[in-house]
């Protein structure tokens, strides 16, 4: 992948991520009721430290494996298959109408502040350590044949796809109405779904090119 292509992958992987219900979700919904349109902001600065400390560790714990060619393609495989799965969901789901946005929720204000909440209600997300383990590892691997500049191109894709989602929602709630209807966000889960089993099949194929 060149650097424009690892941004934009990023973030649209990381968009389609962001998306799906969820703890962070919740919480910025609740804050964002309390504290207004800063709130998001606020909760995806301790995402976002946690993930770059995350980021981090991998690579320093893990370079010395990035150019085994056995690590590489078992990791683009496995994630490939992972990103296929997730995807599939996300569009039979959405088909169904099994997923909703739901901005009513109300939840007592947490003692700890939204930067500290970012980062623990993302650390108690199992989900979200899965996604690292497989998708953002397999990333991670194709990033890094540009350096550390792609690592970069990476990690500003991924996180600012965060911060887009999330403001958005902090934004809705603090203007006391939703933004966005149960269809749209269903059509936008649906959309991000085809998108991620795409970059799921392109993830296979390298893994199995390179294995032939």
């Amino acid at each position: 992948m060149n650097l424009l292509t690892i941004f934009l992958t990023s973030w649209g992987v990381g968009f389609s991520g962001a998306i799906m219900p969820g703890p962070l979700l919740t919480v910025t919904i609740s804050e964002s009721a309390k504290r207004g349109a800063r709130a998001g902001p606020l909760l995806m600065l301790g995402h976002a430290i946690l993930e770059f400390s995350l980021v981090a560790a991998l690579v320093l714990g893990l370079k010395k494996f990035f150019q085994n060619p056995v690590f590489e393609i078992t990791v683009s495989i496995i994630g490939g298959f992972f990103l296929f799965w997730m995807g599939y969901g996300m569009v039979r789901d959405a088909l169904r109408g099994n997923i909703s946005l739901d901005l009513s929720v109300k939840q007592k204000r947490p003692v700890i502040g939204p930067v500290l909440a970012g980062i623990l209600v993302s650390l108690s997300n199992p989900y979200w350590t899965i996604w690292w383990a497989t998708i953002g590892l397999g990333y991670i691997t194709e990033a890094w044949v540009s350096g550390l500049t792609g690592l970069a191109f990476f990690y500003t894709g991924h996180i600012l796809a965060d911060f887009t989602w999330y403001g958005a929602v902090s934004l809705a709630m603090a203007r006391g109405r939703s933004l966005m209807s149960d269809r749209v966000y269903r059509g936008l889960i649906a959309v991000c779904g085809a998108f991620l089993i795409g970059l799921a099949v392109i993830f296979v194929k390298n893994g199995l090119v390179k294995l032939i």
